[in-house]
């Protein structure tokens, strides 16, 4: 019965084994995955290797044959492609609003995807800078507890922790509880954000979900997104984020800038090309788009120093003029 029983599962084991162990370079003979399956406890006979291998090709599998580097076969196709499995596990290593467990153990998972022999290639499970990871191991927990709501369309209330300075010098943590219409999460700048309305004001905040701990779901209908924003149908997390800048939010209000022509590519980057560009001279050119103007928006401008200029609107060329007079102020003593 027991050899019955291992026959009936034959054909899962030789999948795994393929997968498991083959790669173009390092493909398996018949002999030898039989000697595999034996390790299962499973007896099978060279020739029959072959006719299994071809229903698996039948079923769907890329099974290849080959006599280079030496004879056998080796699973050439997979979910996942040996680059593309690099690129997210580089992706889950770099993201500092997973902790070192989870990276981990989600590079192990992606790692699983691999033959042995691809997987030995993947450094990211072994360069993992754990002083950049949050320490917070509720994030999946809250994550999916968030999408539950956002689904239903319920409020959310969780505790919100955030450094402040006490006593002048001490770093410590200051954490308030929140009731929050959850609208949409969304991975900017390495960190996962929560965007929705805190009940106590009429606009969109975002909060960072690696902050978030103790996420309940309330049986009370969210406030719809339309109240706050200017989206009515759909809340638009690309076009949202796009007009942000550091997540930081602010009053959304149509800018002018004056550019030197070596900044379009940055332009581009953070507006799109498909914004409109007027030639000013020949080495300068104006555009307009809808950003929200905040301390953020100054920063990055000023970053650029003279090669970028704000034309309009006159709140957001002052508050620019006066932090470059203040940063002169310090340099000049």
């Amino acid at each position: 019965m027991a050899a019955r029983r291992g026959q009936k599962v034959k054909l899962l084991y030789i999948i795994k084994i393929l997968t498991e162990l083959t790669d173009e370079e390092h493909p398996l003979s018949a002999t030898e995955i039989c000697e595999k399956l034996s390790a299962y406890g499973i007896t099978a006979e060279r020739k029959a290797i072959y006719d299994d291998i071809e229903c698996l090709i039948a079923f769907g599998y890329d099974i290849i044959q080959t006599r280079v580097p030496k004879s056998g076969y080796f699973l050439a196709s997979r979910d996942f492609e040996l680059p593309e499995v690099f690129l997210l596990g580089d992706a889950v290593r770099t993201a500092k609003f997973i902790s070192e467990k989870k990276t981990r153990e989600l590079t192990f998972k992606l790692d699983s995807l691999l033959s042995k022999h691809q997987a030995k290639r993947n450094i990211s499970a072994i360069y993992i800078d754990s002083s950049n990871k949050t320490k917070n191991e509720e994030l999946f927990y809250n994550i999916d507890r968030i999408n539950t709501a956002i689904e239903e369309g319920k409020k959310i209330t969780f505790t919100y922790s955030k450094r402040v300075l006490r006593d002048g010098r001490q770093i410590a943590t200051e954490s308030k509880t929140r009731i929050v219409s959850p609208y949409a999460m969304t991975w900017q700048f390495d960190y996962y954000y929560l965007i929705g309305n805190y009940e106590k004001y009429d606009n969109l905040m975002n909060l960072r979900i690696d902050r978030i701990h103790s996420v309940e779901i309330l049986d009370e209908p969210i406030r719809h997104f339309s109240e706050v924003s200017d989206y009515r149908n759909t809340f638009d997390v690309a076009d949202y984020t796009k007009k942000l800048f550091g997540m930081f939010g602010g009053n959304m209000q149509e800018i002018k800038l004056r550019c030197s022509n070596k900044m379009l590519e940055q332009v581009t980057d953070r507006f799109g090309d498909k914004i409109f560009i007027t030639n000013v001279t020949d080495t300068t050119f104006e555009f307009t788009a809808k950003a929200a103007v905040s301390d953020a928006l100054g920063t990055w401008i000023m970053n650029y120093g003279a090669d970028i200029e704000v034309i309009t609107p006159t709140e957001l060329r002052e508050k620019i003029r006066d932090r470059a007079e203040k940063v002169l102020e310090i340099y000049k003593k």
